[in-house]
């Protein structure tokens, strides 16, 4: 791929798969919870809770790329903080990708996982718990095991969206050539400059070979863990 792609596109591939990956471990064990809590628990504002993790998906991702830069930037409320206690910059840098990834991704990651949950018989996490195991136990041995598919399933949801977000990126981190152009950001950049047009066609095609690569795994994955639920 070295030799096919030009080192400014080998870049943004290699920039894209790290905040693309950093941006779902990052967020899985948040989304396992809410995921979770929005299935399972009754409380005062878990619709506005269910309203917040959705909202991404009905927001223009420039509009979520501007809050971001408002709240996180250097000047912002947690980016200020962030920058005068740990030296941690999230604005025009790569880190910053990975959340505004993250965020965009989020929904579908917990919308995935939750659908698992919810198809999950709660009587079966009662029955382990009248046997005297802590809810935490039950939910290791009986539910993570029975909700694997969905995990997976939004877990390669959240990276595929990843991968492909562009508006809330440029918007937070601009388009950086080697610090903050991810793969989209790249090919927007190609389509803009007489000539580009093959770079941006190689790095389609690049897009799409990840994209059916990660849901293969995900398809072979998701079989295995039915396989070994089921005991068969």
């Amino acid at each position: 791929m070295t030799d096919w792609l030009s080192p400014t596109e080998w870049q943004a591939v290699a920039l894209s798969l790290k905040v693309s990956l950093w941006a779902t471990l990052v967020s899985l064990p948040l989304g396992v919870l809410v995921a979770f809590a929005l299935a399972r628990w009754e409380f005062r504002g878990r619709q506005l809770l269910n309203g917040l993790v959705h909202l991404p998906l009905i927001l223009p991702p420039v509009v979520t790329g501007y809050l971001l830069l408002i709240v996180f930037g250097r000047q912002g409320p947690i980016g200020a903080w962030l920058d005068q206690l740990f030296g941690v910059t999230l604005a025009f840098r790569w880190t910053g990708a990975v959340l505004a990834a993250a965020i965009m991704a989020f929904p579908l990651m917990v919308r995935a996982i939750r659908l698992a949950i919810e198809a999950v018989d709660p009587r079966l996490e009662q029955a382990a718990e009248t046997l005297g195991a802590s809810r935490a136990w039950v939910f290791a041995t009986v539910t993570l095991p029975l909700i694997l598919p969905g995990v997976i399933a939004g877990s390669v949801l959240a990276f595929a969206k990843a991968m492909g977000e562009f508006g809330a990126t440029i918007t937070f981190v601009s388009n950086i050539p080697g610090q903050t152009q991810t793969l989209p950001s790249a090919i927007y950049t190609f389509l803009q400059v007489p000539g580009g047009e093959a770079s941006a066609l190689r790095l389609v095609l690049v897009s799409v070979a990840v994209a059916m690569l990660a849901l293969l795994a995900s398809e072979l994955l998701a079989r295995r863990a039915m396989r070994r639920v089921s005991g068969t």
